[in-house]
């Protein structure tokens, strides 16, 4: 096998560059030889960083030499292999989510949640430099998954299912004036929807907050409720399903905002946004008297990061 070493020699004084130099290395995931001395398999764009170190050692009074060498044999490569063992730190992960899930009681969900999509960052990043496939990967994702679908039965016991179906392309002025129902203690999707059907559906919607989705008054249109006309497809949040129906898919600031409802609702792909809207909104739902007060509130919030995605769009 080939692989690539650094050694360097860092000034004593220059603490910035140390912490730099380590944060990177860290970054990387390298094999520690010795200090000073690292170690990386020989892949694409590993080399590159290395040599952007020993470019900012060089270049701030210290010494780095970067190489590219040859296993001598299968023994040799095996001992270097065996420092890129990612085993022991997927089992932490797996531990700490075990954890979380044994010690629900007591917190938020919006803290679970911000834990659990930590956990998610965590193991995506060790995956990054799992460079020869550790144990436990497989086994970490499963704990997470089942801990995600352990915090629905906890905080959103009525949480609805997604259902297998196409989505039908709707005309906005067939649903003017409508009283549109969801379940009371709205939350990140049901907020997001009911602000996406104030601006961009109907023009004077009236909301009606329910206890029970089953008691639904017959001239509702429903949302984001096992049964409701908008809720969960396959993959696709409520939020995300009304977009396309209304055909605003083209919206790519809808699609952004999109991207933090799916984030924060059913643990999708990270988004820059979601943990500093998920922390408005549950400061503003302990402050709000009800759900009407909360959607307003929550409305200035929903229309500054639309105004900024079409901002970053335009430019």
């Amino acid at each position: 096998m080939h692989w690539l070493l650094l050694i360097s020699t860092l000034p004593g004084q220059n603490g910035a560059l140390r912490i730099s130099v380590w944060r990177t290395l860290k970054a990387l995931g390298v094999g520690n030889l010795r200090d000073g001395a690292y170690v990386l398999p020989d892949r694409p764009g590993l080399a590159a960083a290395f040599a952007a170190l020993e470019r900012d050692v060089a270049g701030s009074g210290g010494t780095a030499y970067a190489f590219r060498i040859q296993g001598q044999s299968d023994a040799e490569d095996a001992r270097l292999c065996a420092l890129f063992d990612r085993s022991e730190d997927f089992a932490a992960l797996g531990r700490a989510a075990h954890e979380l899930a044994a010690n629900l009681a007591g917190r938020s969900e919006a803290d679970v949640r911000r834990s659990v999509r930590q956990l998610r960052r965590d193991c995506t990043a060790l995956e990054s430099i799992d460079y020869f496939g550790s144990r436990g990967l497989d086994s970490v994702q499963r704990s997470l998954d089942k801990l995600e679908l352990q915090i629905v039965r906890t905080f959103s016991p009525d949480e609805p299912n997604a259902v297998d179906a196409a989505i039908t392309r709707l005309a906005r002025q067939d649903f003017q004036h409508r009283r549109w129902a969801t379940r009371r203690r709205i939350w990140v999707d049901r907020v997001a929807s009911a602000w996406l059907i104030r601006r961009f559906i109907d023009d004077r919607p009236t909301f009606v907050w329910l206890d029970d989705p089953n008691d639904r008054p017959k001239d509702v249109v429903g949302f984001d409720f096992d049964g409701a006309e908008f809720t969960h497809v396959n993959h696709l949040t409520t939020f995300e399903v009304l977009v396309l129906s209304f055909d605003l898919d083209e919206d790519r600031a809808l699609n952004r905002i999109g991207a933090v409802v799916q984030c924060l609702d059913v643990g999708g792909a990270p988004a820059p946004e979601a943990a500093g809207f998920e922390a408005i909104l549950s400061g503003m739902r302990d402050r709000a008297a009800d759900d009407d007060a909360l959607l307003d509130a929550a409305s200035a919030v929903l229309d500054a990061l639309y105004d900024s995605f079409k901002v970053a769009v335009v430019a």
